[in-house]
């Protein structure tokens, strides 16, 4: 069984479309309710069986995603997205161990998080529970289709999938095969829905759509997400975009500096986690700057900044995502200076500190606000899968309920249970 599709050129009437998203809505509502009853057992199998069917469907999968890259290059798409948006038979690979590792992850549903007896006699028990029906907004990156269902499947939620028509093949592609693998299984395919990517009316019917959907996650670039912020009536996990920085204290080991910086530019540019600004401390910056500058642009990076040889940098250098080979390198005078640049044009998404000096560590740690703050290693290590979490769902750089790198505990809510036997509350 597949989700309901349409070419990703055919635009339908906004009305159409809502009736076709609130449908689909309906259905995963009904489906949730069978989802959260499921064993571990039970929704580790079905994991497992995804994960098969995903690399025995590798070659299919990769046609389609053939041609979402065919209309991408042809659409002149930046390298960055084309690669966001490029699927591999190792990529696939990947996706399908991503399942596996989510099965074998802790079940959180049904963990206690707190108990107590109270004098009454009454025992007190809260403990995690689904969230129910979770949308996801994102962008071309196919593979969070099959993240996205396999933790929302594990911690008993519906999922509905509200991808870009540029990976609209993919989507579709890897879409299907999770539904006839759920279908097999017993459980209705409408735990997971592809919604149509031809223009903007599905994504305000999903956002709107109280009363079926629990919360909405939108992933993609800081236009996508503030639009689904602003205009939501579900309630959203913000998950930010990725103005991560490096600072090279005063006291740090230049060789560590030299491997932290390269690793952290050009591992994987198109990527939230990936540093965009270099800040270096004045005490070391006549030393420091030529071969952190030499280094990157060894590696291919454009640098942008205010020192001579550089391109020149303007207020967008510091407050952007590159999601490219560039970089933005500054000096400051010292980790206060550091601090208050990430404060100003600081995401909230990942902030790293150099240094061998424990106290300004630990000052740095304290004072920065971010979802995850490093001492001594690579912005890339903000991951769910590094974290030991599995596939992740998002990286979340709001405060309330969730914040950084998603797991399986973050889709999930308490509900409390009290048992009595037989007491009333006096009058």
């Amino acid at each position: 069984m597949s989700a309901p599709t349409r070419d990703p050129g055919t635009a339908a009437p906004a009305d159409a479309v809502a009736v076709e998203v609130t449908a689909l809505a309906t259905t995963a509502k009904a489906a949730s309710r069978t989802l959260a009853a499921l064993s571990t057992a039970e929704k580790n199998t079905v994991l497992n069986a995804a994960a098969a069917a995903i690399e025995a469907a590798t070659e299919t999968i990769v046609a389609a995603n053939g041609s979402d890259i065919a209309r991408a290059e042809a659409a002149g798409t930046e390298t960055s997205l084309l690669d966001r948006l490029r699927l591999t038979p190792t990529r696939v690979a990947g996706i399908a161990d991503g399942l596996r590792q989510v099965a074998a992850l802790p079940d959180p549903i049904g963990e206690v998080l707190a108990g107590k007896t109270l004098p009454n006699g009454l025992t007190l028990r809260q403990i995690r529970v689904p969230l129910g029906v979770v949308g996801i907004v994102y962008e071309a990156r196919p593979n969070v289709t099959v993240d996205a269902f396999g933790i929302g499947f594990k911690s008993g939620n519906a999922v509905l999938l509200r991808g870009s028509s540029s990976a609209a093949d993919s989507n579709a592609a890897l879409v299907a095969v999770l539904r006839e693998v759920l279908g097999a299984h017993g459980i209705s395919p409408g735990a997971v829905a592809l919604l149509p990517a031809h223009d903007r009316a599905s994504v305000t019917a999903l956002i709107q759509a109280r009363g079926l959907v629990d919360v909405v996650i939108p992933r993609g670039g800081a236009g996508l997400i503030s639009a689904v912020v602003a205009n939501a009536t579900v309630p959203t996990i913000e998950t930010g975009t990725g103005n991560c920085h490096v600072y090279v204290h005063r006291a740090a080991d230049l060789d560590m500096a030299q491997a932290v910086v390269i690793n952290a530019k050009t591992r994987r540019p198109s990527v939230c986690n990936t540093a965009e600004t270099v800040l270096i401390d004045d005490a070391i910056a006549d030393v420091a700057l030529p071969r952190l500058v030499a280094a990157l642009q060894e590696s291919g990076v454009t640098i942008h900044g205010d020192e001579e040889g550089m391109e020149a940098a303007t207020e967008k250098d510091w407050s952007e995502e590159y999601l490219s080979l560039d970089i933005a390198v500054r000096r400051v005078a010292g980790l206060d200076e550091a601090i208050e640049h990430i404060g100003r044009y600081g995401t909230g998404h990942t902030e790293a500190i150099i240094t061998a000096d424990l106290a300004a560590a630990n000052e740095f740690a304290r004072r920065v606000d971010a979802a995850a703050v490093i001492v001594n290693a690579s912005t890339a290590f903000t991951d769910g899968e590094q974290f030991g979490f599995g596939a992740e769902i998002g990286i979340s750089t709001q405060k309330l309920h969730a914040r950084g790198p998603m797991g399986l505990p973050e889709l999930t809510s308490s509900k409390w249970v009290v048992w009595g036997d037989g007491q009333i509350r006096p009058v």
